[in-house]
Formats: structure tokens, sequence, C-alpha cells
């Protein structure tokens, strides 16, 4: 068959977006990138004839082979659910990764996304985008982070209700979906096909002049923790609110000029961030440190999915902004990285190399 090459993009993702828990996702300009060479005449000891090769945030700890790594497993989902058992001979696989894990910027979501397009590349499968949403779906079950990673932009985005049969859980294990590793066994196990339609969203427009600045501290929060401290049940009162700010934010967000003194109170939240204060030292005073009026350019401020990364939306002053959210989060003895990031509107890509 000779060589053929491929690239693949995925963009970060901020999910959650002030009121819009579980619902409103962002696409980021900082990608997972692969790289991708099929050359027949190369031969790999690895089981199912793929050799990966890793640089970037987590590179000392991302297992390097192909039925344990969260990207070649999820493309060997897709492939055994399409009738093929194995990468193609000569499978090459380079990972160049610069989302932080576990900070609340989809690195996860953005490894599944990669990992559905890498066995759709790779089968030659000709999967759409909306087909491959129902493959990353049946591995994350959190669709503002994968619908923002796979189609870009701001989107919201809900999982259709499925029948008992289907996926009632919130989350579905990966080894329900494809069996744990064999030591490089194949099992000769179909793994289930997903249904199709898992999910509904839509795109929302943007006004860009809005950039966002994240600031990401030095350390991780799992999402299974994050999620751990939120209540079983929300008042009425809790519901409305969110709900109501929900309504305006997804339109102001596209408004020309951005008014902040619209966004920066429709970013607000009452279902998940006050709970979450307690795995973020000193998160509700941050939250408070910057506002239009102490920082003009500043549009809104909030919790970049699980966290513990800040995520503040803002047309200028974008230095000083970050400055002052870096000082907060050092006065608890935290250290912080900060980037500026625009939004990705075309969301995960697929390119062949010449």
């Amino acid at each position: 068959m000779g060589e053929w090459k491929f690239d693949i993009k995925v963009p970060a993702s901020s999910a959650n977006i002030g009121p819009g828990f579980d619902v409103l996702g962002i696409a980021l300009g900082s990608y997972l990138e692969i790289n991708v060479t099929v050359d027949s005449s190369v031969e790999s000891k690895d089981p199912n004839n793929c050799t990966i090769t890793y640089e970037g945030e987590g590179a000392s700890g991302v297992p390097l082979v192909s039925d344990e790594n969260l990207i070649t497993r999820t493309a060997l989902y897709v492939l055994r659910c399409n009738g093929v058992r194995s990468f193609p001979t000569g499978t090459q696989v380079h990972v160049k990764n610069p989302i932080p894990l576990g900070r609340g910027l989809g690195s996860s979501g953005a490894a599944v996304v990669a990992g559905v397009m890498l066995g759709n590349g790779l089968g030659k499968l000709g999967l759409t985008k909306k087909r491959m949403l129902d493959y990353c779906l049946m591995i994350e079950r959190h669709p503002d982070n994968i619908t923002a990673a796979m189609i870009g932009g701001f989107v919201g985005s809900f999982l259709r209700e499925l029948s008992p049969s289907d996926l009632e859980r919130v989350e579905i294990p990966l080894a329900e979906v494809l069996p744990e590793p064999a030591g490089g066994k194949d099992t000769g196990l179909v793994p289930p096909e997903p249904p199709r339609n898992i999910s509904h969203h839509i795109k929302y427009d943007w006004n860009d002049k809005v950039k966002a600045v994240a600031i990401i501290p030095d350390f991780e929060v799992s999402t299974s923790d994050s999620r751990g401290v939120l209540p079983g049940a929300y008042t009425r009162q809790d519901a409305i609110y969110n709900l109501q700010r929900l309504s305006v934010l997804t339109t102001a967000l596209a408004r020309d000029p951005p008014d902040p003194e619209l966004i920066y109170p429709s970013m607000q939240d009452k279902l998940h961030q006050p709970y979450r204060k307690i795995l973020v030292p000193g998160l509700t005073e941050i939250l408070a440190s910057v506002t239009p009026k102490t920082h003009p350019g500043l549009l809104g401020i909030c919790l970049s999915g699980a966290g513990p990364t800040i995520l503040a939306l803002a047309t200028g002053n974008f230095d000083e902004i970050a400055q002052e959210l870096v000082r907060r989060f050092t006065k608890n003895n935290i250290e912080c990285s900060w980037r500026l990031l625009d939004v990705a509107h075309d969301g995960a890509t697929m390119t062949d190399v010449e």
C-alpha cells in the first residue's frame, strides 16, 4: 500500500460558561495535534500495529501502548465497531499536546474526539461529524466539551432521552465500550455500536472581539471529584436563576459592541461554582476580584469546566486581567500560568498530507 499521511487537530474547550452548567461549551485555540503515518514497510512491536510517540503536557505519564492510550484505544473502538480488528500495518501516531491535563480545558474530550477521527481516518470509514459525535459520546458523556471540540465555536448541546436499553446512565466506563487491555491479545469481541443521534446541538454566534483569558493553576481537579461535591437536587430559585441568565448570555456574547453590563451579571451561577470552591482555594474571592469596573475590557469570569482553570472573557486589558488573577492565586500559594486564546470556530479537522 506504500505510505500515506494525515494530520488531526482538535481544539481545547471550556464548558459550563457561567450559568450553562452541562450545556454550554466554547472551543479554544489551543490544539491537540496528531500526525499519522501509515507505512506498510515498517514493523511495529505493538500488537495492534501502532507505534505511538508523544510530546507536550502529560508526556511523563501517558501510556504508549495502543490498547491503553485513550486516543488509540478510542480509535480501536471505532475500527472494531466497523469490522476492522487492528490498525493498518505500519501505523505511526505522533501526539503533540499543549492542553493541560485535569485543569478544566477539555483535555480528555479532545483526546476522545481525536481518537474517533483517527479511527475514521485509518479505516477510511467516511463518517460525518454528527455520526462521530455518537462514537465520542459513548466514551465521554459530556456533550458540552465533546461538541465544542468536534464542531467548534460557541455551542449548546444536550443528550436526547434514550431507552433504558441504550444509555440511561450519565457515564459508561470505557471498559464497557471497548474491552480492557488483554495483554495484546485480541479477544474477538465486537463492542456496542453507538445509537444514532445521541445528542443535539446548536452553534451560537460569537463576536470575535471577545477573547478568552485562561488562568491555569498548577494543580489538577478530577471531573469525578468536582462532580462529587455537587448536590443531588437544587432549589427552584437556583434553577430559575441560572435559566434566566443562560437565556441572555447566549445572545449577549454575539452582540456588537459586547456589553459588560449585560454579560458580566449573565455569567453568574448558582448550580456548580458555589459548591466547587472547596476544591479551588479562594475561588469565591478570585471570581469576584476582577469586574468590568475594576478592569475595563473584562466582560465576564467563570470557572472553566470542572476547574481549576478560571476563564475570563474580555475585549482588551488582557495582561492586567491575567496578572490580577494570577496574583490572587499566588496569595493562596498556588502557582499559575495563563494564556490568551481565540475561539476556534472550525472545531476538529483532518487534513491529508502530501
